[in-house]
């Protein structure tokens, strides 16, 4: 029996011709880019992140790896600690390293390309911690021999503690050999604290439920709820739709990086400028930037990358305040009543 192979909302798979991968290899050849911009890092407060079992916290590691400790969890979002990415050396260190991290007990990926799952990192996560992967993911994470393993599909949702874990949309697409192209799915995150259940423990009704019924609950005892988008192309629909199911989302964590040929990446990669969109179509509070720091995955740099997402945002008139431009090793404060969502621009 074939493998299904899993596309877009819009029945879409990404999946460019060998003509194109030429024709971008073949353009590569004549840019001569800058990288010796340095994203800036700051030393972490890991005995406080040791500590912390109250408070809802953000700390960037880099790439899309963020430790978030949220409803007495620590959470890692797609955690690559890896010091290369084929035959690319990674542009900049970890924020924190492995070894500092407290015990985890979630970690979220978003698809399975290999700067987004990275086995190596994923063995040496301390703790017994839950990996919440996307739909056929989870038989080939049993099978390099994480037992607790659980695999969402598009809006379902899995409650651990006081945290719900919602699976959402993402425009893009996955591969990790030849043979396996589209053959797990992709998206993004929505977490939501409640004062329901215990913080480590799994709730009565623990699993999947119904999308519609799930974002209501959720959203009528919500106090902290952050948005991990994984990595996507720009959609105005999905993102209004993710906006409208799940509202106030205090935090976004949106990429911005390799979009460059934009010819070649739009499909699967959004350009600063549309991640300003979809900030907006989100209706969140604050925006956090990722996927641009550490590994050259196109033809952008992160230098680049930040300079058009601050333009973008004065151009767009936002607030100063609510782009969170983070330093690798920071950590941010991110309680539901400091991040109430403001209203859609």
């Amino acid at each position: 029996m074939p493998k299904r192979r899993y596309v877009n909302t819009d029945g879409s798979s990404n999946i460019k011709s060998f003509a194109e991968l030429r024709q971008w290899q073949k353009e590569r050849r004549t840019k001569n880019k800058d990288l010796s911009y340095k994203v800036p890092r700051v030393e972490p407060d890991t005995a406080r992140l040791a500590a912390n079992r109250e408070r809802a916290t953000l700390t960037f590691v880099g790439h899309s790896t963020f430790l978030v400790q949220l409803g007495g969890l620590n959470i890692v979002t797609d955690p690559v600690w890896a010091n290369w990415m084929g035959f690319s050396r990674r542009l900049s260190a970890p924020g924190l390293p492995i070894e500092a991290l407290p015990p985890i007990d979630v970690v979220l990926l978003s698809h399975a390309h290999y700067d987004h799952l990275h086995l190596a990192s994923l063995r040496r996560l301390p703790g017994d911690y839950v990996a919440l992967v996307p739909e056929g993911l989870g038989d080939w994470m049993r099978r390099k021999g994480f037992r607790r393993v659980e695999e969402l599909s598009w809006w379902e949702e899995h409650r651990i503690g006081a945290v719900a874990f919602a699976f959402v949309p993402a425009r893009h697409w996955t591969r990790r050999t030849p043979w396996d192209t589209n053959t797990s799915h992709w998206g993004g995150w929505v977490l939501r604290a409640s004062p329901q259940g215990a913080p480590g423990e799994a709730s009565g009704d623990a699993g999947h439920a119904d999308s519609a019924a799930a974002a209501a609950a959720s959203n009528a005892a919500a106090a902290d709820t952050l948005y991990f988008a994984g990595d996507s192309g720009y959609d105005e629909r999905l993102f209004r739709e993710i906006g409208e199911r799940y509202t106030g989302i205090g935090v976004a964590l949106l990429p911005i990086g390799a979009y460059e040929p934009e010819w070649f990446m739009k499909d699967s990669h959004m350009t600063p400028e549309e991640a300003v969109r979809a900030f907006a179509d989100l209706g969140a509070a604050h925006f956090v930037p990722m996927h641009y720091d550490a590994y050259r995955l196109a033809d952008d740099t992160a230098r680049e990358a930040l300079d058009r997402l601050q333009a973008a945002w004065r151009q767009r008139g936002l607030q100063p305040e609510r782009l969170w431009t983070m330093a690798l090793g920071e950590t941010k404060l991110w309680d539901g009543e400091d991040t109430a969502a403001a209203a859609r621009p």
